[in-house]
C-alpha cells in the first residue's frame, strides 16, 4: 500500500482563551481566533431563488460581490469592536479601557500604567479612532509626561485630525504651538494638514489664520499649498484675502501654474471685477501660457452662476480675439445662458454658428431656445426647432411640449396645441398640470365647454388625478381678479357633472372675499353647508373675514368656536380679521383674549398683536409717555397703530390705569396727525363704555364674593360675550 502524499497546504490553527502574560506584554483578553478559511459550496440541485420570479430593478445592486445589505444601527458596543479588529492588541486594551469608563480618571489611569512603556506609533494608531476629544487630549498629555517618550510628527498629526473630528479646530490649530513649546519646530507638512482640514470644511478665515501663522513660523510654502489657500479664500468669498495672498506668492518669488491663474480669474468672475480678469489673463498669456477653451468655459459658467450676462458676452469675445476656438460646451454654456437672460435671438445666432461648425447640439440647448423663444412670442420657429430636434434623433422631452403648448395657446391656436397633447400621450408621456392648463384656460376664455369637458375625460383616461388638477386650476384662475367670476361660472357648470370638492369651494370663497363679493362668497358657504361637503379648517378660515365684513360678528364667533370644537388652529389672517371686528364692534375683552389665543397657537403672529401685549404691560406703569414710547418704537418698524393697538391701551388703561393717561395718549397721537378728529371721539366714547363695563364686572366680582348676587336685579347684560 504506497504512502500517502504530504499535505502542501499550511496547517490550521485554533488559539482559545487568552494569550499568557509576559514581561513585555499586559494580559489581553481573547476569543477563537483561526487563520482557516471554509466557504459553503453551493447545492446545484437546488435552483437560485434570487432569479425566481420578476426581475426587480430596485434591488439590483452592480457589484455582485458586495451586495447590497440593509443599514442597521450599530450599538457603541458594536461599532468599538467593528473598529478595534484592525488594532494591535495594546491599542484595543486602550481603546476598550476609554470606552468601559467614559471619563478619565482614576480607573484609566490604573489600566495604563499596566504598560511598561508607551511609543508614538501607539499614541496615534489609538487617537486615530477616537471621536472623543476630551479623552484623547488627556492621552496625549499623559502620554507625554511618561519617561523616555517623546512626540514625533506622526502623533501630533494624529492628535490634531483627533481634534478636528470633534469639532474643536480651534485647538487643532494650537498644535503648532504645543510643538514649538516642546522641541518640535512644526514642518510645512503640519500646515498643510490644518489647511486642507478647514478648505474642505469651508472654514476660509480659518485658513487665513493658519496661512498667517506659518508665515510668523518662517515657513515658505510651495506653489501647491499657495493654491489650495487662495481657492479656499475664493470659495468661501474673501477674495481681498486671496489677493493678498497673491501678493506674498509674488514676494517669495515662485512661479504661477495655470492652476494658480484660474483660481485667482474664478474668484474675480464670481466678484464681477472683469478688468481685473482681463490683466490676469494677459499676465497668464505672457508668463506661462494662452488660456484655453476649457479655461473660458470655466470663467463663462462662473459668470452664468452669478447672472453676469454681459460680463459672459465679453469673455466670449476675449476669447474669439484670442483664437480661441469653442468646442461644443462652450457654446452649450453660454446659448443657455443667453436664452435664460432673455437674449435669445443672440443664443439663436450662436446655435446656427454650431449647426456650421457641425458640433454636437445637446437636447439641452434645443429645449432652452424653444422655451425663450416661445415666451418672446416667436411660435413658428419654436416649432421648427421641434422638427429639427426630432430630425436629430433626440426625443422632446415633457418641459418642451409644455413650453409649445402654452406658447400656442397664448397664439390662440389651441387645436395645434391640443394635437401637440395627444403626441405626448402616443410618446408614452405623462402629462402634468402645466401640460393642460394652458388647454383648460384657453377653453374656457373662448368657451368651448364640450372640448373642456372632452380634455377632462381625456386626463381621466391617461390616469391624473382630474380633481386635484382642477383645484390647481382654479387658484391659478382666481390669482387674477379678472377671472374669478368666470371661474364661478365654470364651477356652476362643473358641479352638475360632479367635479366638485371641498378645496374648490375653499378657493372660490376665498377669491370672491378678495374682490368684495362677500354676498356671493357667504352664499357659496351655505350652499356648502347644505351639500355632501362638509366645511374643513380652511373653510371657516375663508368665511371669517367674509361675516366680519359684512357685520355678522356673531355668525364669525360662531365660526370661530366651531373651530376649537373641532380643534382646528384659525389662519392667521382670519385671526385678524376677527379681532380687529370685535374692536371695531366694542368688544375689546373678547379681541385681547383672541390675540393671546393667536400667538399660543401659530408660529409667527402679526407685529400688531406682539405689541399690543408689549402696549398692555406700558398700560401697567399708568404712565402715558411709556406707552407713547411702544408706539414709537412700533413705528419705527413701519407697523403704525390700528384698531387693535388703541383698543390695546384702552383695555390696559381701564385695568391698571386711569381715563385721564388714556386720554393723554389720545390727545398727543392727535397733535401727531397719527388720529384724526373723528376717530378720536369715537375712542373716547368706547373707552368711557369700557370702563363703565370693567367697573360693572367688578362690582359684581366683589357681590359674587359677598354672597349678594341672588340680592342684585340686572335689567342688562354687564358684559357681551364673543
Amino acid at each position: 500500500m504506497p504512502s500517502p502524499q504530504p499535505s502542501t497546504t499550511k496547517p490550521f490553527y485554533f488559539f482559545y482563551g487568552h494569550r499568557k502574560p509576559s514581561q513585555n506584554r499586559p494580559v489581553v483578553r481573547g476569543g477563537l481566533f483561526s487563520n482557516r478559511q471554509s466557504q459553503k459550496p453551493q447545492n446545484p440541485s437546488k435552483p437560485n431563488k434570487s432569479f425566481v420570479g420578476s426581475f426587480n430593478l430596485q434591488k439590483w445592486f452592480p457589484n455582485p460581490t458586495s451586495p447590497q445589505k440593509p443599514t442597521s444601527t450599530k450599538t457603541p458596543s458594536e461599532t468599538f469592536f467593528s473598529i478595534a479588529q484592525n488594532l494591535s492588541p495594546i491599542a484595543r486594551f486602550i481603546c476598550d479601557s476609554f470606552r468601559k469608563h467614559s471619563n478619565w480618571g482614576p480607573l484609566i489611569i490604573s489600566d495604563l500604567q499596566k504598560l511598561r512603556r508607551v511609543t508614538p506609533k501607539l499614541v496615534a494608531e489609538v487617537l486615530k479612532v477616537q471621536t472623543d476629544p476630551k479623552i484623547s487630549s488627556r492621552f496625549f498629555h499623559w502620554a507625554g509626561k511618561q519617561k523616555g517618550y517623546k512626540h514625533n510628527f506622526t502623533s501630533y498629526n494624529a492628535f490634531a485630525y483627533c481634534l478636528n473630528r470633534g469639532n474643536r479646530f480651534r485647538s487643532a490649530d494650537q498644535v503648532l504651538e504645543l510643538m514649538s513649546m516642546q522641541g518640535k519646530n512644526p514642518s510645512e507638512k503640519q500646515f498643510e494638514i490644518l489647511i486642507r482640514m478647514h478648505s474642505d470644511a469651508g472654514r476660509g478665515l480659518r485658513v487665513y489664520f493658519v496661512y498667517e501663522k506659518m508665515r510668523k513660523f518662517g515657513i515658505r510654502p510651495r506653489v501647491f499649498l499657495y493654491n489650495r489657500v487662495m481657492d479656499a479664500l475664493v470659495k468661501t468669498g474673501h477674495l481681498d484675502l486671496a489677493l493678498s495672498v497673491y501678493d506674498d506668492f509674488k514676494e517669495d518669488g515662485l512661479v504661477e501654474e495655470s492652476v494658480t491663474f484660474m483660481i485667482l480669474v474664478k474668484g474675480l468672475c464670481k466678484a464681477g471685477r472683469m478688468s481685473e480678469v482681463f490683466e490676469i489673463l494677459n499676465r497668464m498669456r505672457v508668463n506661462l501660457c494662452k488660456p484655453d477653451v476649457f479655461a473660458y468655459t470655466a470663467m463663462i459658467r462662473v459668470l452664468v452662476a452669478e447672472g453676469n450676462l454681459d460680463g459672459c458676452l465679453k469673455v466670449w469675445e476675449e476669447m474669439c480675439n484670442d483664437g480661441v476656438e469653442p468646442d461644443a460646451m462652450a457654446y452649450t454654456t453660454l446659448v443657455m445662458a443667453l436664452c435664460k437672460g432673455n437674449e435669445v435671438e443672440r443664443g439663436y445666432e450662436l446655435f446656427r454658428e454650431m449647426r456650421k461648425k457641425r458640433c454636437l447640439i445637446d437636447r439641452a440647448v434645443y429645449g432652452s431656445l424653444i422655451e425663450g423663444l416661445v415666451g418672446v412670442g416667436n411660435i413658428g420657429l419654436a416649432c421648427d426647432l421641434l422638427k429639427d430636434l426630432t430630425v436629430c434623433g433626440y426625443r422632446a422631452d415633457l418641459s418642451i411640449y409644455n413650453s409649445l403648448i402654452e406658447g400656442l395657446c397664448a397664439a390662440n391656436r389651441v387645436d395645434k396645441a391640443y394635437k401637440l397633447f395627444q403626441i405626448t400621450a402616443r410618446e408614452s408621456l405623462v402629462p402634468s398640470f402645466e401640460t393642460v392648463n394652458p388647454l383648460l384656460l384657453s377653453y374656457v376664455e373662448l368657451s368651448r365647454m364640450d372640448e373642456f369637458f372632452r380634455l377632462l375625460e381625456e386626463m381621466h383616461r391617461l390616469g391624473l388625478n382630474v380633481m386635484d388638477d382642477l383645484s390647481k386650476f382654479f387658484s391659478f384662475m382666481v390669482e387674477k381678479g379678472e377671472r374669478i367670476m368666470k371661474a364661478l361660472e365654470l364651477f356652476e357648470a362643473l358641479k352638475p357633472k360632479g367635479y366638485c370638492s371641498v378645496p374648490i369651494y375653499n378657493i372660490l370663497i376665498g377669491g370672491l372675499h378678495k374682490i368684495k363679493e362677500v354676498k356671493t362668497a357667504l352664499s357659496l358657504f351655505e350652499e356648502m353647508k347644505n351639500s355632501d361637503f362638509k366645511p374643513d379648517s380652511t373653510t371657516y378660515s375663508t368665511i371669517i373675514p367674509c361675516f366680519v365684513d359684512s357685520g355678522d360678528i356673531k355668525e364669525a364667533c360662531s365660526c370661530y368656536n366651531k373651530m376649537k370644537e373641532m380643534s382646528w388652529v384659525p389662519s392667521i389672517a382670519s385671526y385678524y380679521s376677527l379681532v380687529k371686528g370685535l374692536c371695531i364692534f366694542g368688544n375689546i375683552n373678547g379681541a385681547i383674549a383672541l390675540v393671546r389665543d393667536c400667538l399660543g397657537n401659530v408660529v409667527n403672529g402679526p407685529i400688531e398683536f406682539k405689541y399690543t401685549l408689549t402696549v398692555i404691560h406700558a398700560c401697567k406703569s399708568n404712565n402715558a409717555e411709556k406707552v407713547i414710547e411702544v408706539l414709537n418704537e412700533m413705528m419705527q418698524q413701519g407697523c403704525p397703530p390700528d384698531d387693535v393697538i388703541y383698543c390695546a391701551i384702552i383695555y390696559g388703561l381701564c385695568k391698571y390705569g386711569s381715563l385721564d393717561e388714556a386720554r393723554k395718549v389720545f390727545e398727543i397721537m392727535r397733535k401727531r396727525n397719527l388720529l384724526s378728529e373723528a376717530k378720536s371721539i369715537a375712542y373716547d366714547e368706547l373707552l368711557i363704555d369700557h370702563m363703565k363695563t370693567t367697573t360693572a364686572g367688578l362690582v359684581l366680582s366683589g357681590l359674587k364674593f359677598f354672597g349678594l348676587e341672588s340680592k342684585l336685579k340686572l335689567t342688562s347684560p354687564l358684559t357681551s360675550p364673543c
